[in-house]
Formats: C-alpha cells, structure tokens, sequence
C-alpha cells in the first residue's frame, strides 16, 4: 500500500525589508536608556579615548555623561546664558565651550576649574573644536566669522570673517593643526588654512543654510549637510560636486561618522538618523526617534549611539552583547543547545526479530534519528480517513484563517484535487458557515489565494442558492457580494488606465518614429492587469435571497 502523502501547503515569500549586515549588525542596539534635560540638546561630542565620556550642552550648562553607569560624571555650570558646542580634548582631560557672551571658555574635566577664557568675538559662539595639535583651539561664531585661538598664552592668532550670515558649523583636520572647515547660513561651506591669512583655499555653495560639516580622515573629502540634502565635496580637486543624496524629508542638523569611517550617519528634525555607506551614499539602516534629533554621538568602537533631540531627550543606546542576547532569548538558546545534542534511539534489527538466534550487538542493533518519525498534522489526519468536514473545521479555526490563510487555502485546493470540497461544504449550520464566508470575504481579493477561493464561493453557492438562509448568513453573503462589487470597480479602473496608457506609448512611438528615422521599431510594453482579480469578479455574480 502506498503510504500518505501530506497535503502541500503553498508558501508565498514575506515582503518586508530586505535583511542585509547592515542591517543584523545595527539592530543589535538595545532598548535606549533616556534622560531628560531642560532645554534642547545642542551637541554631543564623544571622547575619542576610553571610558569614552560624553560631553553634552544643553541650556546653560555643559553635562559629562558615563555611558555605563549613564549618570553625569561632570557638570560645569559656569554660563550665564546658554552653552554651545561643548568638545572634549583628544586627551580626554580638556573641555571646551562656546556661550551667548561670545566667549569660548576651557575647563579641566579633572577638577572642573575653569582655566581659560578667550574673548574676541561679538556673537554666540555655537561650535569650538580643538585642533589636532591640541594646543590651539577654532571657534566659530554668529558674528560671521571663524578664529583660531593659542591656548598657552589665550591670545587670538588669526581671525576670517568672509561669511555674511551666522558659522554655526565647523571641524576641524585631523591631519593637519592648520586646516579646518566652517558652514554658514549664507549657504556657502570655506577651507581655511591658518598659514594663508588672506583668505579661505576652497568656497562652495551648498545650496541652502549649512547646518553641519564633516571632513573624512583622510582629509581628501568633506561633507556638508543642510535642508534636506546632503553634499560630498572632494577636497583635492578644489570642491568639486562627488555626491548629492537627500534621504530625509526635514532639515538635517546633524553629521557622524561610525565603522571606523566606512559609514556616514546623519540625523534630522523628521526623528531619523540615516546610516550611509561612505562607497555609494545608499541608505544601510535607518534608527528612528521619539523627537527630532539635533545631535549625534557615536563611540569609536560603535558600542554607544547617543542622540539629542529637540524636547531635551538624550537617548543612550548599547550595542547588544551575547549574554545579553542569550538572555534576552532563551527560547532561542535552547533550541541551539538542543540541536547541537546528538538524540538518537537505539532499536533491534527486524533480521533478529524474525529469527530466533543469539543476540550479536554488532549486527543486530540498528541506531534510527528523530527523521524517521513523520509528524501528520490534524487535518492531514482526517483526510486520510477521507473526513472532509472535519478536515475543513481543523483549518477554519480563528488563528488560522487569520494568521496563516495558506494552510486553509491549501486544505480547499486538496478538497478540490480530491473532489471532496461539496460534501466538506454541504449540511453546514450558521456557525461554520458564517466562519467559510468571513474567509472568503476577507480573501477575495488576494490575487495569490483568488482562483481557489472563486472555485469554493462558486460551490458554496451552488449548494445553498436554493435553501433557505438565516438572517445572519444573508448578511455575510451580501458582505461576500459588497468585496466582489469593489474589486470589479477597481478593475474598471485599471482597465481605463491601461487604454490611457496604449493611446500614450502610442503615441510616443509615433512620434520617436517620425522625429528619429533610425529608432528600432518596436511595441510598447503592456501592462498587466490582475487575471486573478477579474476572473473572480467575471464568475462571483449572483444574486441572495
């Protein structure tokens, strides 16, 4: 006898977003920790040395914040109006500030003394970067110029003022103690070189208000952001256009960059910060926000992703570790525990069994793997012993039909294979009825599951057109007839485009023809309508009652 084979279940791919490293490997961010200020978060730096503190301004005071324990390691208080821009030293034992008053003040992180002011400047100072040297400090003011300050002797070295609106962005090289970038709200971004006191080396226009600036390590190329583009500037061919994505549908305020350089995170007032890939500027990963983001903070080693936000939130997150990820999911371990054990069950050959001889170990025992048991499912059950109904009932039940309609759709077609499906339908009462015609209604238009369910409608109205119905299955014949009604508007529709667009790309044909005698002639491509779709709104007319 053959054995039974299983009812096959179509399976249909998930639509979703497409899973790539990029993706698994920022994920793995826990749930943030958030802490709120009172005013919003203007900047964030990170100190680019262990314990990697980071160094927050917001309202008239610049916080510095543990990332561990997430409780405020520093505060400095020593503003009579709001701080700006607050950089921490690559040393990690200076901090820098710039305030309403138009100073720019250095504190001791240590023993939180105040040990410089440098005052010059006749406008809020809102970014100040220490220069790589560590011994000369960039500010960059609302009085439309940028400075470069000695911090020994607290004099002012070199001033440009080019800009004519406010620098509110600005960093500085890496390389180099001499170079360093401003963005203004004149729309332009400038290279400065302090060894060329006549003016800046490189100006391009961004296009609208400059709200952050970025130069790579390499200091071949720099970035600017600002409305709802960013720029890719290349450094070495005198700022010339690389690059120009707008992925944000708001103002981007903020730059950063993560992966040791290769990806480019920026953050903006639509509440996303977007993760770029340095090689083609495409969109990697998107980490969304309760607020718009002002601010951005990334440690070197990706561990701690910081963003301040324009409500005061700052919001902490911490790459997942696998302890955690263990014990945030220990059904998942356990099934990896499970697998990696060996389960096997030991059993006599049918050789021995059928002849009585001495028992050899060697030969007689035969080891069979969990494999070997086939699980038959319910439904499967009933229809080997060709119990449709009940067959029909198994897969009807609320979480099936709602959560996994495949497997419902997969019982109707073997029904149908079988021609089981009018007496799995026929002598039903209101209450499985009413469950067969919600299915239908609810799957009708699903062009994956339509030529099966319009065979089943089509037999569940040949059985009952000539009964009579219940009040309460009326009502669900006439829901059935209300989706077939708008799926045959929709197809109208689609009908009318389809002959606007024949008379288009005809056309267009034409005229390509007469224009370009030597275009190679050929047919416009037709579009394709939902055979499905019409073909359930062609058979599913009927009349209730």
């Amino acid at each position: 006898m053959a054995s039974f084979k299983k009812t096959q279940i179509r399976s249909l791919p998930k639509i979703g977003q497409k899973v790539t490293a990029d993706t698994l490997y920022w994920r793995k961010l826990n749930f943030p920790v958030t802490v709120k200020e009172f005013g919003p978060i203007d900047y964030i730096d990170v100190m680019p040395i262990e314990p990697y503190f980071i160094a927050v301004s917001s309202a008239a005071k610049v916080q510095i914040y543990n990332p561990i324990t997430h409780q405020v390691h520093r505060h400095f208080t020593r503003f009579k109006e709001a701080a700006y821009g607050a950089s921490i030293r690559s040393d990690g034992k200076l901090v820098i500030a710039g305030c309403d008053e138009g100073h720019v003040k250095l504190f001791d992180i240590g023993s939180k003394s105040l040990l410089r002011i440098f005052k010059g400047h006749k406008g809020p100072v809102h970014r100040c970067k220490f220069t790589t040297d560590n011994v000369h400090v960039v500010s960059f003011s609302d009085d439309k110029s940028v400075a470069l300050w000695d911090l020994p002797s607290e004099t002012e070295i070199i001033k440009f003022s080019e800009h004519s609106d406010y620098v509110r962005a600005g960093c500085v090289s890496n390389i180099s103690s001499d170079l360093f970038l401003s963005g203004s709200f004149d729309h332009t971004v400038k290279l400065y070189d302090a060894r060329s006191p006549t003016g800046s080396t490189i100006s391009v226009d961004h296009g609208s208000p400059v709200e952050s600036v970025l130069m790579y390590p390499s200091n071949s190329i720099f970035v600017s952001v600002g409305g709802t583009e960013l720029r890719v500037w290349d450094m070495l061919a005198g700022g010339r256009l690389l690059a120009r994505v707008s992925q944000h549908h708001k103002t981007i305020t903020c730059l950063h960059l993560a992966s040791d350089g290769k990806r480019l995170v920026t953050g903006g007032l639509d509440r996303h910060a977007k993760i770029y890939d340095v090689q083609s500027y495409q969109v990697v990963h998107t980490l969304d926000f309760p607020s718009p983001v002002l601010s951005l903070g990334i440690t070197p080693d990706d561990f701690t992703v910081v963003a301040g936000m324009a409500n005061g939130l700052i919001s902490m997150q911490h790459r997942q570790t696998q302890a955690e990820a263990r014990a945030l999911n220990p059904k998942q371990s356990l099934k990896v525990q499970k697998k990696s054990q060996t389960a096997y069950r030991f059993r006599l050959n049918a050789d021995f069994r059928s002849v009585n001889r001495t028992f050899n170990p060697a030969t007689d025992v035969e080891v069979a793997t969990k494999t070997d048991t086939n699980f038959v499912s319910r439904y499967d059950m009933f229809l080997r012993k060709f119990q449709y109904s009940k067959a029909l009932d198994t897969v009807l039940t609320p979480y099936i039909r709602k959560k996994k309609p495949a497997i419902t759709v997969g019982v109707m077609h073997e029904l149908i294979r079988r021609n089981g499906l009018k007496s799995a339908l026929a002598g039903r009462d209101d209450s499985s009825l009413s469950s067969i015609l919600t299915f239908l209604a609810r799957n009708i238009n699903d062009p994956s599951h339509a030529n099966i369910i319009i065979q089943v409608a089509n037999t569940l109205l040949e059985i009952y057109e000539s009964s009579s119905l219940t009040p309460q299955s009326e009502k669900l014949f006439l829901q059935l007839q209300e989706h077939v009604n708008r799926e045959v508007e929709y197809v109208k529709h689609l009908m009318e485009i389809e002959g606007m667009l024949h008379i288009l790309l005809a056309s267009t044909t034409t005229q390509a023809r007469r224009g370009s005698p030597n275009v190679v002639q050929g047919s416009p491509v037709k579009p394709m309508l939902p055979s499905a779709a019409a073909a359930a709104n062609a058979t599913m007319i009927y009349n209730v009652g």
